[in-house]
């Protein structure tokens, strides 16, 4: 049976998105958008269509991780080419939203490039946006056009629910007080304690940790949290609930950037296990850290909003657990 989705709704994959963009079109039964993103000697980008998009729902996937800015323009590039080419709306779906950190001005004479950004994408002429795990949920507002705000939350704890068994009394632990609320829905999801790490950054790849409040003694702790970036946090305070008398520790994020000496950090902490999943290109960025990462796809949540917002349905309805995104 032919899919009435198939004339009327396309998903193109960018540079960084094309493995989550192939399984999203075979989850959908789509066949993937065909488009091509050249880069010339001199670093300028250019994206060409090779089929007709005029009248349709386009869809690009693409995550504006390393490198930042090359991906960034690309997106832009994309949806202009979609725009002069007709397409009827155009949804930039981007798994990991690059500089959703740079989100305020928490000093003087500092820009806040996560609003600029969000403005670039609107000017390129996307008409809505769909995206996972914002660093900050306020980004949202930083849109003058609807924003899907997703989270891979159902999809990291059901990993660990199915894995409940293995794993004894657990408790999930906050590595800083600002992700409380976050680790607080996986301790209810899991039927699990809570306790939270009192972090303290000297600087922005060294971090001092102080103490620990909640009991993981004997336990197995959980960490979790939006991204990885440097590892510092997480490594430090998998070292602070060891100390404290846990059994092992397990860490999962939604965004494993690993960037720096993540990867030497990780390995030589004492993690037993890092869940992941693939908002960012894996590869062999990821083979030193060999079978203590596992790899988790988003790619079927994606696929699901992007049918729900094809045919103008709810997209909250796909995380009717409760398990939402941090406000």
């Amino acid at each position: 049976m032919t899919n009435p989705d198939r004339d009327h709704l396309k998903i193109f994959a960018g540079t960084t998105g094309h493995d989550l963009a192939t399984q999203m079109c075979d989850r959908l039964g789509l066949p993937l958008g065909q488009a091509q993103a050249h880069r010339f000697p001199d670093g300028e980008i250019l994206v060409k269509l090779e089929e007709d998009v005029r009248g349709r729902d386009c869809y690009v996937v693409l995550s504006t991780s390393h490198p930042v800015n090359d991906s960034l323009m690309e997106l832009l590039i994309f949806i202009d080419c979609l725009r002069r080419a007709s397409a009827k709306r155009i949804t930039p779906v981007i798994p990991y939203f690059g500089y959703a950190r740079q989100d305020r001005k928490d000093e003087g004479r500092v820009p806040i490039t996560a609003k600029l950004v969000a403005n670039l994408i609107t000017a390129a002429g996307a008409n809505r946006v769909l995206c996972m795990d914002l660093h900050a949920a306020q980004i949202q507002g930083f849109f003058d056009i609807p924003v899907d705000h997703l989270t891979a939350a159902p999809v990291l704890a059901n990993h660990f629910l199915e894995r409940r068994e293995e794993f004894g009394e657990i408790v999930v632990v906050s590595p800083d007080v600002g992700n409380v609320k976050v680790a607080n829905t996986y301790a209810q999801a899991l039927h699990a304690d809570l306790a939270i790490i009192d972090k303290r950054r000297q600087s922005g790849s060294q971090v001092a940790v102080k103490n620990l409040v909640g009991d993981v003694r004997g336990r197995t702790a959980l960490m979790f949290d939006d991204m990885i970036s440097t590892a510092g946090t997480i490594c430090e305070a998998a070292r602070v609930v060891m100390e404290h008398g846990a059994t092992g520790v397990y860490a999962a994020c939604t965004h494993p950037l690993f960037v720096g000496l993540a990867m030497q950090k990780l390995i030589e902490s004492p993690i037993k296990q890092i869940v992941a999943t693939d908002t960012i290109p894996g590869g062999p960025r990821l083979e030193p850290l060999g079978d203590r990462i596992t790899m988790l796809s988003v790619a079927p949540l994606l696929a699901d909003a992007v049918h729900r917002i094809h045919h103008d349905q709810s997209v909250s309805a796909l995380f009717r657990s409760g398990l939402g995104t941090k406000r």
